[in-house]
């Protein structure tokens, strides 16, 4: 690693949308998760909340795309069109649930090996962020860099505990990125 990871990431697409079993690279990626959808999907009750835009060339391929890895995934829950080209697919994670209590306190190096497993997976060994996913959930091979890094000691950094921030519940609810999107669309 060259240094800090500075900048907010969408901590839903990192830790929780691996856990849906698509494989990374595949052709439909959504452009955000979310953890929460105003009152209607509240945080804390194992939702992941992808949005999907697509465009007039792609459509009838996502059609295919969604039938087959969305909907039949065992996790699916439904889905909503917004108008014809955006989309979101509600996932329910509940068989996460204890790693994804973990996740909304940021705790991600106490997730169960088998979720870090598949997390690790998703984001391969060679990947430009795979090291950074790997010192989140396992910061103890990381405490001399991040130290190193932040300028403070081990000891105070051990005490921490984590390496990665908490996720921020008003950028993982979808409500206020589906106003702008709704703005940008004139609906």
């Amino acid at each position: 690693m060259k240094g800090l990871y500075k900048e907010y990431f969408q901590k839903s697409k990192v830790f929780l949308y691996p856990l849906l079993g698509i494989k990374k690279g595949i052709r439909f990626v959504p452009v955000q998760t979310y953890i929460s959808y105003g009152d209607r999907y509240a945080e804390c009750r194992n939702k992941l909340i992808c949005l999907y835009v697509l465009d007039k060339d792609n459509k009838d391929e996502f059609e295919l795309f969604s039938e087959v890895f969305l909907e039949n995934s065992e996790f699916y829950l439904n889905h909503e069109l917004i108008d014809t080209y955006n989309r979101i697919y509600i996932f329910d994670l509940k068989p996460f649930k204890t790693d994804y209590a973990k996740f909304l306190k940021g705790k991600y190096s106490k997730f169960r090996k088998k979720t870090k497993d598949l997390i690790m997976k998703f984001f391969g060994e060679h990947s430009s962020t795979s090291q950074y996913i790997e010192s989140y959930l396992f910061p103890e091979y990381y405490w001399e860099d991040y130290a190193e890094f932040l300028a403070i000691s081990e000891k105070d950094l051990e005490k921490v505990g984590e390496l990665c921030s908490l996720p921020d519940l008003n950028k993982e609810n979808l409500v206020e990125d589906l106003e702008i999107l709704k703005k940008e669309l004139n609906l």
